[in-house]
């Protein structure tokens, strides 16, 4: 508690709010800052760029599992091992699709159950 009454506090505010006038004002350079900013504010911004992040992560997962999946299976591993990759590279795939759709909660969880089960997968080796 800072001690001050009611009356100081309200004048405090109305100082502050003249002064990013003043600076705007004074900085033209500062305008265009704030239209980047309000991007960032968008929800239909930060949503497509949700999916895009989802998609693009659930791709790149799935590549690399079949990859992964492909090496495995012309090496001396266990069956097991190169389906655990194809496996978790479908979840990942699924996972992709669901991203794209909008579904980013339930496709970071798929993404996070596709690595696991490659994980898995690979302890079998």
């Amino acid at each position: 508690m800072s001690g001050r009454g009611d009356s100081e506090i309200s004048e405090t505010r109305e100082e502050q709010s003249e002064t990013p006038e003043d600076d705007h004002a004074e900085n033209p350079v500062a305008d265009e800052d704030d239209e980047h900013d309000e991007d960032f504010d968008d929800p239909a911004q930060v949503a497509r760029r949700a999916r895009w992040t989802a998609a693009g992560t659930g791709a790149l997962l799935a590549l690399a599992g079949l990859a992964a999946s492909m090496l495995r299976t012309t090496g001396s591993a266990p069956a097991l091992v190169p389906a655990a990759y194809a496996l978790g590279a479908a979840v990942c795939a699924f996972a992709a699709f669901l991203g794209s759709r909008g579904r980013t909660r339930r496709a970071l969880w798929l993404l996070v159950t596709g690595v696991m089960v490659m994980a898995l997968g690979d302890q079998f080796d």
